[in-house]
Protein backbone atom coordinates (compact mmCIF):
# COMPACT_ATOMS: atom_id res chain seq x y z
CA UNK A 1 0.00 0.00 0.00
CA UNK A 2 1.22 3.37 -0.78
CA UNK A 3 2.11 4.78 2.61
CA UNK A 4 1.03 8.18 1.64
CA UNK A 5 -2.25 6.89 0.31
CA UNK A 6 -2.60 4.54 3.29
CA UNK A 7 -2.16 7.34 5.65
CA UNK A 8 -4.96 9.29 4.15
CA UNK A 9 -8.51 8.91 5.44
CA UNK A 10 -11.11 7.43 3.14
CA UNK A 11 -12.26 9.90 0.59
CA UNK A 12 -15.92 9.82 1.63
CA UNK A 13 -15.23 10.22 5.33
CA UNK A 14 -12.76 12.96 4.76
CA UNK A 15 -15.24 14.70 2.62
CA UNK A 16 -17.93 14.45 5.31
CA UNK A 17 -15.60 15.77 7.98
CA UNK A 18 -14.52 18.58 5.79
CA UNK A 19 -18.14 19.44 5.05
CA UNK A 20 -19.07 19.31 8.76
CA UNK A 21 -16.31 21.75 9.62
CA UNK A 22 -17.54 24.13 7.04
CA UNK A 23 -21.08 23.95 8.48
CA UNK A 24 -20.02 24.88 12.06
CA UNK A 25 -19.64 28.60 11.39
CA UNK A 26 -23.05 29.17 9.66
CA UNK A 27 -24.87 27.36 12.51
CA UNK A 28 -23.54 29.87 15.10
CA UNK A 29 -24.66 32.74 12.94
CA UNK A 30 -28.11 31.18 12.57
CA UNK A 31 -28.36 30.73 16.34
CA UNK A 32 -27.67 34.44 16.93
CA UNK A 33 -30.17 35.37 14.26
CA UNK A 34 -32.84 33.14 15.78
CA UNK A 35 -32.21 34.61 19.23
CA UNK A 36 -32.60 38.10 17.86
CA UNK A 37 -35.74 37.08 16.04
CA UNK A 38 -37.21 35.51 19.19
CA UNK A 39 -36.43 38.64 21.13
CA UNK A 40 -38.19 40.74 18.51
CA UNK A 41 -41.15 38.40 18.55
CA UNK A 42 -41.34 38.63 22.34
CA UNK A 43 -41.24 42.38 22.27
CA UNK A 44 -43.84 42.44 19.52
CA UNK A 45 -46.04 40.13 21.54
CA UNK A 46 -46.37 42.75 24.27
CA UNK A 47 -49.66 44.64 23.98
CA UNK A 48 -49.66 48.24 22.97
CA UNK A 49 -51.37 48.97 26.27
CA UNK A 50 -48.27 47.69 28.12
CA UNK A 51 -46.21 50.29 26.34
CA UNK A 52 -48.73 53.13 26.48
CA UNK A 53 -50.18 52.38 29.96
CA UNK A 54 -50.34 55.45 32.12
CA UNK A 55 -51.58 55.33 35.69
CA UNK A 56 -54.35 57.87 36.41
CA UNK A 57 -53.17 60.87 38.37
CA UNK A 58 -54.86 63.29 40.75
CA UNK A 59 -57.53 65.33 39.02
CA UNK A 60 -58.26 62.86 36.22
CA UNK A 61 -61.90 62.05 35.46
CA UNK A 62 -62.29 58.34 34.72
CA UNK A 63 -65.19 56.14 33.74
CA UNK A 64 -65.54 52.58 34.99
CA UNK A 65 -67.74 49.69 36.01
CA UNK A 66 -68.41 48.56 39.58
CA UNK A 67 -66.98 45.03 39.92
CA UNK A 68 -67.37 44.68 43.69
CA UNK A 69 -69.95 46.29 45.95
CA UNK A 70 -69.31 45.13 49.49
CA UNK A 71 -70.82 46.98 52.49
CA UNK A 72 -67.62 48.91 53.17
CA UNK A 73 -65.75 48.60 49.90
CA UNK A 74 -66.48 49.41 46.28
CA UNK A 75 -64.04 48.35 43.56
CA UNK A 76 -64.20 49.82 40.07
CA UNK A 77 -62.70 48.58 36.82
CA UNK A 78 -61.30 51.65 35.09
CA UNK A 79 -59.27 49.77 32.49
CA UNK A 80 -56.01 49.72 34.45
CA UNK A 81 -53.99 46.68 35.57
CA UNK A 82 -55.78 46.61 38.90
CA UNK A 83 -59.16 47.82 40.08
CA UNK A 84 -59.61 51.25 41.62
CA UNK A 85 -61.33 51.82 44.94
CA UNK A 86 -63.88 54.39 46.07
CA UNK A 87 -62.66 56.35 49.08
CA UNK A 88 -63.96 54.47 52.20
CA UNK A 89 -65.44 57.56 53.88
CA UNK A 90 -67.36 58.35 50.71
CA UNK A 91 -68.77 54.80 50.58
CA UNK A 92 -70.35 55.36 54.00
CA UNK A 93 -71.70 58.76 52.97
CA UNK A 94 -73.18 57.37 49.75
CA UNK A 95 -74.84 54.58 51.76
CA UNK A 96 -76.42 57.13 54.16
CA UNK A 97 -77.77 59.13 51.22
CA UNK A 98 -79.11 56.02 49.49
CA UNK A 99 -76.86 56.66 46.48
CA UNK A 100 -74.51 53.70 46.88
CA UNK A 101 -73.47 52.24 43.48
CA UNK A 102 -74.44 48.63 42.74
CA UNK A 103 -72.57 45.83 41.00
CA UNK A 104 -72.40 46.50 37.27
CA UNK A 105 -73.16 50.23 37.52
CA UNK A 106 -71.30 52.53 35.13
CA UNK A 107 -69.86 55.45 37.09
CA UNK A 108 -67.86 58.59 36.53
CA UNK A 109 -65.22 59.27 39.19
CA UNK A 110 -62.53 61.76 40.11
CA UNK A 111 -59.00 60.51 40.91
CA UNK A 112 -58.01 61.76 44.36
CA UNK A 113 -54.97 59.47 44.79
CA UNK A 114 -52.95 57.84 42.02
CA UNK A 115 -51.94 54.91 44.21
CA UNK A 116 -52.54 54.01 47.84
CA UNK A 117 -50.46 51.69 50.04
CA UNK A 118 -52.04 48.68 48.38
CA UNK A 119 -51.30 49.99 44.89
CA UNK A 120 -54.92 50.92 44.17
CA UNK A 121 -56.15 54.12 42.56
CA UNK A 122 -58.50 55.97 44.94
CA UNK A 123 -61.61 57.59 43.45
CA UNK A 124 -64.34 60.04 44.46
CA UNK A 125 -67.82 59.93 42.93
CA UNK A 126 -68.91 63.16 44.59
CA UNK A 127 -66.10 65.20 43.11
CA UNK A 128 -66.93 63.84 39.68
CA UNK A 129 -70.51 65.10 40.00
CA UNK A 130 -69.56 68.54 38.74
CA UNK A 131 -67.89 67.00 35.70
CA UNK A 132 -71.01 64.95 35.07
CA UNK A 133 -73.12 68.10 35.41
CA UNK A 134 -70.96 69.94 32.88
CA UNK A 135 -71.34 67.05 30.45
CA UNK A 136 -75.10 67.01 31.01
CA UNK A 137 -75.24 70.78 30.49
CA UNK A 138 -73.37 70.47 27.20
CA UNK A 139 -75.74 67.69 26.09
CA UNK A 140 -78.75 69.78 27.14
CA UNK A 141 -77.53 72.78 25.18
CA UNK A 142 -76.86 70.60 22.14
CA UNK A 143 -80.38 69.12 22.38
CA UNK A 144 -81.85 72.64 22.82
CA UNK A 145 -83.78 71.30 25.81
CA UNK A 146 -85.46 73.11 28.71
CA UNK A 147 -84.37 72.42 32.29
CA UNK A 148 -85.66 73.39 35.73
CA UNK A 149 -83.27 74.87 38.28
CA UNK A 150 -83.76 76.35 41.77
CA UNK A 151 -82.82 79.95 42.48
CA UNK A 152 -80.06 79.93 45.12
CA UNK A 153 -79.53 83.69 45.36
CA UNK A 154 -79.16 86.94 43.47
CA UNK A 155 -76.93 89.91 42.84
CA UNK A 156 -77.55 93.26 41.18
CA UNK A 157 -77.16 91.70 37.74
CA UNK A 158 -79.57 88.80 38.03
CA UNK A 159 -80.22 85.43 39.67
CA UNK A 160 -77.86 82.64 40.74
CA UNK A 161 -79.21 79.16 40.06
CA UNK A 162 -77.94 75.65 40.77
CA UNK A 163 -77.67 73.18 37.90
CA UNK A 164 -76.53 70.14 39.85
CA UNK A 165 -73.18 71.14 41.32
CA UNK A 166 -72.70 73.97 38.80
CA UNK A 167 -73.36 77.59 39.69
CA UNK A 168 -75.33 79.13 36.83
CA UNK A 169 -76.38 82.73 36.21
CA UNK A 170 -79.58 84.20 34.76
CA UNK A 171 -79.12 87.88 33.79
CA UNK A 172 -81.98 90.16 34.86
CA UNK A 173 -82.70 90.91 31.20
CA UNK A 174 -83.37 87.19 30.65
CA UNK A 175 -86.05 86.95 33.36
CA UNK A 176 -89.77 86.81 32.61
CA UNK A 177 -90.62 89.33 35.33
CA UNK A 178 -88.62 91.95 33.42
CA UNK A 179 -91.24 91.94 30.67
CA UNK A 180 -94.36 91.17 32.70
CA UNK A 181 -97.07 93.74 32.18
CA UNK A 182 -96.55 94.16 28.43
CA UNK A 183 -93.42 96.28 28.65
CA UNK A 184 -89.78 96.19 29.66
CA UNK A 185 -88.83 97.44 33.10
CA UNK A 186 -85.78 97.54 35.34
CA UNK A 187 -85.89 95.04 38.18
CA UNK A 188 -85.40 96.14 41.76
CA UNK A 189 -83.50 94.25 44.44
CA UNK A 190 -86.80 93.21 46.00
CA UNK A 191 -87.96 91.83 42.62
CA UNK A 192 -84.88 89.61 42.47
CA UNK A 193 -84.98 88.65 46.15
CA UNK A 194 -88.58 87.46 45.72
CA UNK A 195 -87.40 84.83 43.23
CA UNK A 196 -85.08 83.09 45.73
CA UNK A 197 -86.16 79.51 46.35
CA UNK A 198 -88.35 79.32 43.26
CA UNK A 199 -87.78 76.83 40.46
CA UNK A 200 -87.44 78.37 37.01
CA UNK A 201 -87.75 76.85 33.55
CA UNK A 202 -84.52 77.75 31.75
CA UNK A 203 -82.53 77.28 28.58
CA UNK A 204 -78.74 77.24 28.46
CA UNK A 205 -77.50 80.00 26.17
CA UNK A 206 -73.76 79.95 26.92
CA UNK A 207 -71.20 77.48 28.31
CA UNK A 208 -67.54 78.34 28.91
CA UNK A 209 -65.96 75.66 31.08
CA UNK A 210 -62.56 77.30 31.06
CA UNK A 211 -64.09 80.32 32.79
CA UNK A 212 -66.56 78.22 34.84
CA UNK A 213 -69.34 80.15 33.09
CA UNK A 214 -72.89 78.88 32.61
CA UNK A 215 -75.47 81.43 31.40
CA UNK A 216 -79.19 80.64 31.21
CA UNK A 217 -82.38 82.37 30.07
CA UNK A 218 -85.89 82.10 31.43
CA UNK A 219 -87.35 84.22 28.63
CA UNK A 220 -86.05 81.95 25.87
CA UNK A 221 -87.40 78.89 27.69
CA UNK A 222 -90.80 80.42 28.40
CA UNK A 223 -91.12 81.62 24.82
CA UNK A 224 -90.96 78.00 23.73
CA UNK A 225 -93.21 76.83 26.55
CA UNK A 226 -95.85 79.41 25.60
CA UNK A 227 -95.59 78.53 21.91
CA UNK A 228 -96.32 74.88 22.63
CA UNK A 229 -99.01 75.75 25.17
CA UNK A 230 -100.66 78.20 22.74
CA UNK A 231 -100.87 75.50 20.10
CA UNK A 232 -102.50 73.09 22.55
CA UNK A 233 -104.83 75.79 23.92
CA UNK A 234 -106.14 76.81 20.50
CA UNK A 235 -106.74 73.18 19.64
CA UNK A 236 -108.83 72.39 22.72
CA UNK A 237 -110.50 75.63 23.90
CA UNK A 238 -114.13 76.30 22.97
CA UNK A 239 -116.81 78.92 23.55
CA UNK A 240 -118.53 78.61 26.90
CA UNK A 241 -115.48 77.13 28.62
CA UNK A 242 -114.72 78.37 32.13
CA UNK A 243 -110.98 78.85 32.61
CA UNK A 244 -108.63 80.10 35.31
CA UNK A 245 -106.00 82.63 34.29
CA UNK A 246 -103.57 85.26 35.53
CA UNK A 247 -103.98 89.00 34.91
CA UNK A 248 -100.93 90.09 32.90
CA UNK A 249 -101.89 93.63 31.89
CA UNK A 250 -104.58 96.25 32.45
CA UNK A 251 -105.69 98.92 29.97
CA UNK A 252 -108.53 101.44 29.95
CA UNK A 253 -110.49 99.24 27.55
CA UNK A 254 -110.06 95.97 29.43
CA UNK A 255 -107.91 93.33 31.08
CA UNK A 256 -105.53 90.80 29.51
CA UNK A 257 -105.50 87.35 31.10
CA UNK A 258 -102.96 84.59 30.47
CA UNK A 259 -104.85 81.34 29.96
CA UNK A 260 -101.67 79.28 29.73
CA UNK A 261 -99.79 80.15 26.57
CA UNK A 262 -102.09 82.83 25.15
CA UNK A 263 -103.65 86.01 26.54
CA UNK A 264 -107.37 86.59 26.27
CA UNK A 265 -109.10 89.96 26.66
CA UNK A 266 -111.88 90.84 29.09
CA UNK A 267 -113.46 93.99 27.69
CA UNK A 268 -114.25 96.54 30.38
CA UNK A 269 -117.97 95.95 29.79
CA UNK A 270 -117.51 92.24 30.61
CA UNK A 271 -115.77 92.76 33.93
CA UNK A 272 -118.81 93.46 36.08
CA UNK A 273 -122.55 93.88 35.89
CA UNK A 274 -121.97 97.21 37.59
CA UNK A 275 -120.71 100.20 35.68
CA UNK A 276 -117.04 100.80 36.45
CA UNK A 277 -114.79 103.71 35.51
CA UNK A 278 -111.47 101.82 35.40
CA UNK A 279 -110.60 98.08 35.40
CA UNK A 280 -108.13 98.73 38.24
CA UNK A 281 -111.15 99.04 40.50
CA UNK A 282 -111.65 95.28 40.23
CA UNK A 283 -108.35 93.55 39.42
CA UNK A 284 -104.59 93.96 39.68
CA UNK A 285 -101.72 92.54 37.64
CA UNK A 286 -100.87 89.09 39.00
CA UNK A 287 -104.42 88.34 40.23
CA UNK A 288 -105.83 84.88 39.51
CA UNK A 289 -109.29 85.13 37.98
CA UNK A 290 -111.99 82.85 36.60
CA UNK A 291 -113.35 83.72 33.18
CA UNK A 292 -115.81 82.43 30.62
CA UNK A 293 -114.85 82.14 26.96
CA UNK A 294 -117.14 84.31 24.81
CA UNK A 295 -115.45 83.95 21.41
CA UNK A 296 -112.35 82.61 19.65
CA UNK A 297 -110.59 83.88 16.53
CA UNK A 298 -108.04 81.16 15.77
CA UNK A 299 -106.70 82.96 12.70
CA UNK A 300 -105.72 86.00 14.76
CA UNK A 301 -105.03 84.09 18.01
CA UNK A 302 -107.62 86.15 19.89
CA UNK A 303 -109.91 85.04 22.70
CA UNK A 304 -112.74 87.15 24.13
CA UNK A 305 -113.47 86.58 27.82
CA UNK A 306 -115.97 87.61 30.46
CA UNK A 307 -115.92 87.69 34.23
CA UNK A 308 -119.40 88.99 34.87
CA UNK A 309 -121.16 86.14 33.05
CA UNK A 310 -120.03 83.68 35.67
CA UNK A 311 -122.65 85.22 37.98
CA UNK A 312 -126.37 85.62 37.24
CA UNK A 313 -127.50 88.84 35.57
CA UNK A 314 -128.71 90.78 38.65
CA UNK A 315 -132.06 91.84 37.21
CA UNK A 316 -133.09 88.21 36.70
CA UNK A 317 -133.02 87.62 40.44
CA UNK A 318 -134.04 91.03 41.72
CA UNK A 319 -137.47 89.90 42.91
CA UNK A 320 -135.82 87.13 44.91
CA UNK A 321 -133.53 89.58 46.67
CA UNK A 322 -135.70 92.67 47.10
CA UNK A 323 -139.28 93.39 48.21
CA UNK A 324 -141.52 96.42 48.24
CA UNK A 325 -141.06 98.34 51.50
CA UNK A 326 -137.56 96.90 52.11
CA UNK A 327 -134.82 99.20 53.41
CA UNK A 328 -131.55 99.14 51.45
CA UNK A 329 -128.30 101.09 51.30
CA UNK A 330 -127.69 102.91 48.06
CA UNK A 331 -124.74 104.92 46.74
CA UNK A 332 -125.54 107.91 44.57
CA UNK A 333 -123.99 107.40 41.13
CA UNK A 334 -125.57 110.13 39.01
CA UNK A 335 -127.71 113.23 39.42
CA UNK A 336 -130.28 114.51 36.94
CA UNK A 337 -132.93 117.21 37.08
CA UNK A 338 -135.64 114.57 37.57
CA UNK A 339 -133.93 112.61 40.32
CA UNK A 340 -130.87 110.69 41.54
CA UNK A 341 -129.65 107.23 40.56
CA UNK A 342 -128.40 105.02 43.37
CA UNK A 343 -126.51 101.68 43.16
CA UNK A 344 -127.88 99.18 45.67
CA UNK A 345 -126.01 96.09 44.46
CA UNK A 346 -123.69 94.96 41.69
CA UNK A 347 -125.46 95.72 38.43
CA UNK A 348 -128.55 97.12 40.16
CA UNK A 349 -129.27 100.85 40.11
CA UNK A 350 -132.57 102.40 41.10
CA UNK A 351 -134.03 105.85 40.70
CA UNK A 352 -134.92 108.19 43.53
CA UNK A 353 -137.42 110.46 41.82
CA UNK A 354 -137.03 114.12 42.75
CA UNK A 355 -140.42 113.90 44.49
CA UNK A 356 -139.06 111.01 46.68
CA UNK A 357 -136.02 112.86 47.90
CA UNK A 358 -137.67 115.17 50.42
CA UNK A 359 -141.00 116.20 51.88
CA UNK A 360 -140.06 119.74 50.92
CA UNK A 361 -140.20 121.00 47.39
CA UNK A 362 -136.74 121.12 45.80
CA UNK A 363 -135.48 122.36 42.45
CA UNK A 364 -132.64 119.87 41.99
CA UNK A 365 -131.50 116.61 43.71
CA UNK A 366 -128.11 118.17 44.53
CA UNK A 367 -129.94 120.15 47.25
CA UNK A 368 -130.43 116.86 49.13
CA UNK A 369 -127.87 114.25 48.00
CA UNK A 370 -124.33 114.13 46.59
CA UNK A 371 -122.65 111.74 44.16
CA UNK A 372 -120.58 109.10 45.92
CA UNK A 373 -122.47 109.33 49.21
CA UNK A 374 -124.42 106.36 50.59
CA UNK A 375 -127.93 106.66 52.02
CA UNK A 376 -130.53 104.36 53.51
CA UNK A 377 -133.44 104.08 51.07
CA UNK A 378 -136.85 102.44 50.86
CA UNK A 379 -137.80 100.20 47.89
CA UNK A 380 -141.11 101.49 46.49
CA UNK A 381 -141.23 99.95 42.98
CA UNK A 382 -139.83 96.80 41.29
CA UNK A 383 -140.25 96.02 37.58
CA UNK A 384 -137.75 93.32 36.53
CA UNK A 385 -139.07 93.20 32.95
CA UNK A 386 -138.29 96.88 32.40
CA UNK A 387 -135.28 96.80 34.74
CA UNK A 388 -136.68 99.49 37.01
CA UNK A 389 -136.24 99.90 40.71
CA UNK A 390 -137.99 102.79 42.47
CA UNK A 391 -136.40 104.11 45.63
CA UNK A 392 -137.38 106.72 48.20
CA UNK A 393 -135.36 108.73 50.64
CA UNK A 394 -138.21 110.58 52.24
CA UNK A 395 -140.10 107.37 53.16
CA UNK A 396 -137.23 105.78 55.09
CA UNK A 397 -138.86 106.67 58.41
CA UNK A 398 -142.34 105.39 57.54
CA UNK A 399 -143.53 103.42 60.57
CA UNK A 400 -146.18 101.24 58.97
CA UNK A 401 -144.93 99.40 55.88
CA UNK A 402 -146.77 96.11 56.44
CA UNK A 403 -149.49 96.92 53.93
CA UNK A 404 -147.19 98.96 51.71
CA UNK A 405 -148.25 98.41 48.13
CA UNK A 406 -146.44 99.18 44.91
CA UNK A 407 -149.42 101.30 43.88
CA UNK A 408 -148.51 103.67 46.67
CA UNK A 409 -145.38 104.59 44.78
CA UNK A 410 -145.69 107.73 42.79
CA UNK A 411 -145.51 106.99 39.07
CA UNK A 412 -142.35 108.19 37.42
CA UNK A 413 -142.72 111.06 35.08
CA UNK A 414 -141.94 110.60 31.38
CA UNK A 415 -138.77 112.59 31.95
CA UNK A 416 -137.63 110.12 34.60
CA UNK A 417 -138.45 107.12 32.43
CA UNK A 418 -136.61 108.60 29.48
CA UNK A 419 -133.65 109.37 31.69
CA UNK A 420 -133.48 105.81 32.93
CA UNK A 421 -133.84 104.46 29.40
CA UNK A 422 -130.95 106.65 28.29
CA UNK A 423 -128.84 105.28 31.14
CA UNK A 424 -129.77 101.71 30.21
CA UNK A 425 -128.96 102.37 26.55
CA UNK A 426 -125.63 103.88 27.52
CA UNK A 427 -124.78 100.81 29.61
CA UNK A 428 -125.85 98.49 26.80
CA UNK A 429 -123.67 100.37 24.29
CA UNK A 430 -120.65 99.95 26.54
CA UNK A 431 -121.31 96.21 26.60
Amino acid sequence: MDPIRGSQAPQGESSRKSGSAKDNKPKKAMSKANHSKDTNNFMASLSEADYTYKRPVFGDIVQGTVVRAAPHEILVDIGTKSEAIIAPREVEELAREGKRPQLGDEILAYVIKSEDQDGLTVLSIARAQEERDWRDAEATQKADAIIEAPVAGYNKGGLIVRVGKIRGFVPASQLEIASRGRGERDLTESDLAAQTGKKLKLKIIEIDRARNRLILSERVAMREVRRDAKTRLLEEIKEGDVRTGTVTSIADFGVFVDLGGLDGLIHVSELSWSKIQNPNELVKVGDTVQVQVLGIDRNKNRIALSMKRLTPEPWTTIEENYAIGQLVNGTITKLASFGAFARVDEGIEGLIHVSELSDKRINHPKEVVKEGETYQLRVIKIDSAKRRLGLSLKRVNDEDVGDYEQTDAEEWSEEAVEGEQELAAETEAES
